[in-house]
């Protein structure tokens, strides 16, 4: 089926007019936003179907108002950062209990939560030892350093349109000869890409091979599941497949779960029985607060240490001043002891699995070839049929003028999407009515689009 041009354009420019006039206060908010590069805090929020971003009053759970009075149902949650839900309250009471009776917000000193931290960390994913930063992106960081003092190698591989952040070495894609290249849009690339990194195409054990063979890849770094271009789950035996291959040709293994964390409790790692060298993680683990972390196995934590040529203390590149800080510990200790619990990852589950299906019954009721896929509490649909097995192939179904249509369409009615693609999450608050609620606002956005 194809979509009408002219009708989606149309379409389009009605529910742009509808946004401009309902939000008055946040396009003036912009407008006056003289002195902010972008006139954002950060350039990502200028991806804005309606022409200007919408402004946050507050947020609670699974709601967010906006400065015009609006009330959204949340299913973007800060793209993941807020999958605890927006000021949870027992996040909230840490954080009170941190700032108001304790004080030391940054001390560059250790506090107790930190060691029940990464003992908690260690039962869910794995690994032994743990080191916390701000963000997941300085995770991965610092992570790729270590890699390369250990094993003399200089090279990262990664998989085609992977997210890691804005680490430099991984905004490389496979190309049209099938080799590596510089992502699109890449900015200020210190050196060409390919000098530091080489790259595969999600669920090609034939492809991952023959870059392992050139004997230069000091680990790869992957996400179990490809999560910013939609979500491309693993093949069967393929993460299998990745860890005979790392071994036999010497190689780490790094699996960042920032994303994938939403499918348990340990992630990918632990629903799988994932067998990585070391764990990346960041953004929800401590309900909003910055946060983020890296896991190390024994062995690969016994031969950093054992380095005494390695300025692992002061200025050797693995660490930051507020890294580790009692506030963000404190928030990781409350988020992980109170919130992302068992019991509350089967609830979100669960309700994504309404989501998952009440969206596969829409696409197959109007015959649509879009299709979605489901990662724990999370889902995504995709503008193809079936869904995308690699990061290029999903990356060739986007279709952005249908997106921000849907995205607007969706907004103007009270619901919000993830803005970078068509994700939904679920926090331990989100509701089956609120699910519900998605389900008939987009039946509404396909009925119109169809002219039904």
């Amino acid at each position: 089926m194809m979509i009408d041009r002219n009708r989606l354009a149309e379409l389009f420019d009605r529910e742009r007019a509808t946004f401009t006039a309902a939000h008055p206060k946040s396009q003036a908010a912009y407008e006056n936003a003289t002195h902010l590069f972008g006139r954002v805090p950060m350039t990502w929020m200028n991806k804005k179907a309606g022409g200007f971003p919408i402004y946050l009053d507050r947020a609670k759970g699974n709601r967010v108002w906006d400065i015009d009075g609006h009330e959204y149902i949340d299913f973007a949650l800060g793209d993941t950062g807020s999958m605890a839900g927006h000021s949870n309250p027992d996040v909230v009471a840490a954080i009170k209990k941190r700032v108001d009776e304790q004080g030391g917000l940054t001390t560059m000193l250790p506090t107790e939560d930190a060691e029940w931290v990464g003992a908690e960390l260690s039962r869910r994913f794995g690994m032994d030892k743990w080191s916390f930063s701000l963000t997941a992106t300085d995770a991965n960081r610092w992570a790729i350093r270590l890699v390369r003092a250990l094993t003399g190698r200089s090279k990262i591989l990664f998989h085609s349109y992977c997210y890691h952040g804005s680490v430099d070495e991984s905004l490389i894609v496979v190309g049209p000869d099938g080799h590596g290249m510089s992502r699109p849009g890449n900015v200020g690339e210190p050196v060409d890409v390919t000098m530091t990194s080489r790259v595969a195409e999600f669920n090609d054990l034939e492809m991952l091979e023959r870059e392992l063979a050139n004997g230069d890849v000091a680990a790869v770094l992957i996400e179990p599941a490809l999560t910013n271009i939609g979500i491309v789950l693993p093949d069967p035996g393929y993460h299998e497949g990745v860890r005979a291959l790392t071994r036999k040709y010497g190689t780490l293994l790094i699996i960042d779960e920032t994303h994938t964390f939403s499918a348990g409790p340990g992630g990918m790692t632990q629903r799988d029985n994932l067998e990585p060298d070391i764990v990346i993680i960041g953004k929800s683990i401590a309900g909003g607060i910055p946060t983020g972390a890296y896991g190390l196995s024994a062995d690969f934590a016994e031969k950093a240490l054992a380095r005494t040529d390695l300025d692992l203390v002061d200025m050797g590149g693995v660490g930051g001043t507020l890294a580790g800080n009692p506030l963000s510990v404190a928030a990781m200790r409350a988020t992980l002891e109170n919130v992302l619990t068992e019991e509350a990852f089967e609830k979100m589950i669960a309700t994504a699995t309404v989501f998952n299906d009440g969206v596969q019954a829409l696409f197959d009721k109007y015959d649509l070839p879009w299709s979605i896929n489901q990662l724990g509490a999370r889902a995504e649909y995709r503008f193809a049929k079936p869904y995308p097995k690699n990061g290029t192939e999903a990356n060739a179904a986007a279709d952005g003028e249908l997106e921000d249509f849907l995205h607007l369409y969706l907004a103007n009615r009270g619901i919000l999407l993830t803005p970078f693609h068509n994700m939904a999450l679920m926090c331990p608050t989100t509701t089956v009515e609120d699910v519900q609620k998605h389900h008939e606002v987009f039946e509404e956005a396909i009925k119109e689009l169809l002219g039904q």
